[in-house]
């Protein structure tokens, strides 16, 4: 997985926020995941439409304090969690 991978939600997830935390259910499958506020924040952006994982770096980097480095490795962490439970698909 690269920062120039373009992704987009999945049709088959439905996401609300619930307690200050991203809740995320796969219709598929029936299972629930949870993500933090950056991780939420990335979700809401993926959900306006497809982006570069390059992109949600720098909205990221411009919303939270964190090094660019720790935010790319946590993004491409998150992204290779969420793209291997099918709740975002390439595009």
């Amino acid at each position: 997985m690269q920062l120039s991978d373009r992704f987009a939600v999945s049709a088959d997830v439905v996401a609300r926020e619930v307690g200050g935390e991203m809740v995320l259910l796969d219709l598929s499958s029936g299972q629930y995941f949870g993500l933090d506020p950056v991780g939420g924040r990335i979700w809401e952006l993926l959900a306006e439409g497809p982006r570069e994982l390059a992109e949600l770096c720098d909205s990221v980097e411009a919303e939270f304090e964190a090094p660019r480095d720790r935010i790319e490795a946590d993004l491409l962490a998150l992204a290779k969690q969420l793209k291997d439970q099918d709740l975002i698909v390439a595009a």
